[in-house]
């Protein structure tokens, strides 16, 4: 499954992400975590050290070998400078999945082992990878060179592009940490996601992102689910319960345990205190829900559509084709997929 967590900036949106790839890890399924924010927080997180976080390889500075792979021999793209980041899979592509083993894995996946069971910094072998490893990757921060010349969604069409490409199954999740308030709508991404946790603080500022999200997300049929963050009593969420209704799900507290984490030093996972690990149960059960209602159809023809408002908008300009031609009619993506077999590799 794909899941997106945001929010407003200070929400405490990565904390709650991060907190939920440890559940989905201590329950042993495979995960790749997105860190997809201006701000790349989502390593130390997980626990990363601060410079270990710093050296991770961007997926926006190597957009091209990610282009390159995911094209394969899709005669509908002329070449991977022809490709956006809605460029739509069709005949040919390559296509990714969750526990494989491929280049873009291998330039941009930094393995992250979450277990308790083996000394810090042990590699990760492939059983970890259905289990306490993680998978992941990050778009690169916005740096000194990008100001006044580009802009911060150029970084997460990479993210874009492989979520594109993705034929993922029941129990595998992609996490993905998403860019602060309603940034996300600069791009067609937001409905990539088979649900959407949005986090929101007791206060005005922290439901008017939700209702942002809400209205933009109404005609595409994005499941949201609003997680309560920063909650510290009766009131707070009865404020939250009058402000967004049935779509609150879950609430969180203060934990000792983050505040631990925060400080380099957290305690065993099972330690987090019993209520809030109830509320990430519950987060991951309606996450494994969200399966039942996958509609590929849906997504691909979403996918479509957003590839060609930017073609239209920009990207024909940008690159000289008919980005249009790129979409294949008779291509629908779909669980049950295979890719090509790459080149140099038997069949």
């Amino acid at each position: 499954m794909k899941i997106a967590f945001v929010g407003k900036g200070g929400s405490g949106k990565t904390t709650l992400s991060s907190l939920f790839i440890r559940q989905l890890a201590a329950s042993r399924v495979p995960v790749i975590a997105v860190d997809a924010d201006i701000n790349q927080h989502l390593g130390p997180a997980l626990g990363l050290p601060e410079a270990t976080a710093a050296r991770l390889p961007a997926m926006g500075a190597r957009l091209p070998l990610i282009k390159d792979y995911l094209r394969g021999s899709n005669p509908r793209v002329a070449s991977p400078e022809t490709m956006i980041k809605t460029t739509p899979p069709g005949a040919g592509s390559r296509l990714l999945r969750i526990t494989e083993d491929n280049p873009i894995y291998e330039a941009c996946a930094h393995p992250v082992h979450l277990g308790q069971d083996e000394p810090p910094g042990a590699a990760p072998t492939p059983t970890d990878r259905a289990g306490a490893a993680v998978r992941l990757m990050v778009t690169g921060p916005f740096t000194e060179s990008d100001l006044g010349v580009a802009c911060y969604h150029s970084k997460v069409g990479a993210v874009e592009l492989c979520l594109n490409h993705l034929v993922d199954g029941r129990d595998e999740y992609v996490v993905v940490d998403m860019t602060a308030g309603s940034d996300s709508f600069a791009s067609g991404m937001f409905t990539r996601f088979d649900a959407t946790f949005l986090v929101a603080e007791p206060t005005r500022k922290g439901v008017a992102v939700y209702r942002q999200y809400k209205e933009y997300a109404r005609d595409f049929g994005v499941e949201l689910h609003v997680v309560g963050n920063k909650v510290q009593g009766p009131d707070d969420l009865a404020f939250l319960r009058a402000e967004v209704g049935e779509d609150l799900l879950v609430t969180f507290g203060h934990s000792d345990w983050v505040r631990a984490l925060e400080k380099g030093d957290p305690p065993p996972f099972e330690r987090l205190e019993a209520e809030n690990l109830a509320a990430l149960r519950a987060l991951h059960r309606t996450a494994d829900d969200s399966y039942e209602r996958r509609d590929w159809p849906r997504y691909t023809r979403q996918m479509v559509h957003f590839h060609l408002k930017n073609a239209e908008s920009w990207g024909n300009e940008r690159t000289g084709a008919d980005l249009a031609a790129q979409v294949d009619p008779e291509f629908t993506l779909a669980e049950d997929l295979e890719s090509p077999v790459p080149v140099g590799q038997p069949a």
